[in-house]
């Protein structure tokens, strides 16, 4: 081999061995991690993930509801004339939250009242009517049985009689078609005023004064404050808890205050998504007034469970 021969070969040798120490891993800076290890979790998400995974076997993550929470929505269209209660005042089943514009609705009432009284003076005219006919037609009975009467002033006599009491009767159709249109803007003129379906809190307003509204539109929002209760799961692999088996509660916000419920509703049937019992508790004990409908709770359903028989 010649010289020249031996000096290249020894310079393939070297470039082949600065290229094997210039490899991927080689040359990865100091303290990055592999490409096999993952990145540590951020804060953020090991908080998300605590939250989606409540700590504790086998807890759940919940929120405190009311059995009445709706939405009062409009029954007719209209224009809001009056707002009487708002966000935040507390309210009892009946009262008016709102009212719409009634007024043509009104007028209406006042014919229907005076169509009504028109029609119950003509019925009480054609009573009388029919009492004068029906003496006319039994006398005219009597003098025909006498002799001193035609057959045609019987027939007469008859006609008359019978004319009055069909009048009498059509007229008193008429009294119970006006009671009844009285009774229809009743309930439309009822129907412009917004109530609470039940005793609660305003919870929210949609609406304002002067704004023209559609039927079915929401106006306000109404909420019970109490009693509270809290829905969850229970696998089918456990023991379903009873009716009354008391439930542990925890506040999200506050994990050092513990709160007591009881089982007040069980699905009877099992949910195929979850392969769980559909269970709802009912917060009990003192000291509960400041809690609210949507509050987050966790749920200790396993010491439920084990209450079972």
């Amino acid at each position: 081999m010649t010289k020249v021969t031996t000096l290249l070969f020894s310079g393939a040798i070297a470039l082949a061995a600065a290229g094997c120490g210039g490899s991927s891993v080689g040359s990865q800076p100091h303290g990055a991690p592999s490409a096999d290890n993952s990145a540590p979790p951020s804060a953020t998400q090991t908080e998300n993930a605590s939250l989606a995974k409540p700590s504790g076997a086998g807890d759940v993550l919940s929120v405190f509801s009311v059995e009445h929470q709706v939405d009062v929505t409009t029954q007719r269209d209209g224009v809001v004339v009056s707002i009487a209660d708002d966000q935040g005042n507390m309210v009892k089943k009946g009262e008016v939250l709102g009212q719409l514009d009634d007024r043509t609705l009104q007028i209406e009432m006042v014919k229907g009242h005076d169509d009504l009284e028109v029609a119950q003076n003509n019925v009480k005219y054609k009573e009388a009517e029919v009492k004068a006919k029906a003496a006319a037609l039994q006398r005219q009975q009597q003098l025909r049985a006498l002799g001193l009467s035609s057959q045609a002033d019987l027939e007469a006599a008859d006609f008359e009689a019978k004319g009055a009491e069909y009048d009498m009767r059509g007229w008193e159709a008429m009294a119970e078609s006006s009671q009844a249109e009285i009774h229809r803007l009743e309930l439309e003129i009822d129907q412009t005023r917004l109530r609470a379906p039940f005793s609660g809190a305003i919870v929210g307003r949609y609406v304002r004064e002067g704004q023209q509204v559609a039927k079915g539109d929401k106006c306000f929002r109404v909420s019970q404050l109490a009693p509270l209760q809290v829905q969850f799961q229970v696998p089918e692999a456990a023991q379903r808890p009873k009716h009354g088996s008391p439930v542990g509660l925890v506040l999200v916000n506050d994990p050092k205050r513990s709160l007591s419920a009881r089982v007040v509703k069980i699905s009877p049937v099992v949910d195929p998504a979850s392969d769980s019992y559909n269970v709802t508790a009912e917060l009990d004990g003192k000291g509960i007034s400041d809690l609210r409908p949507g509050m987050a709770v966790r749920v200790m359903w396993p010491e439920a469970a084990r209450t079972g028989p």
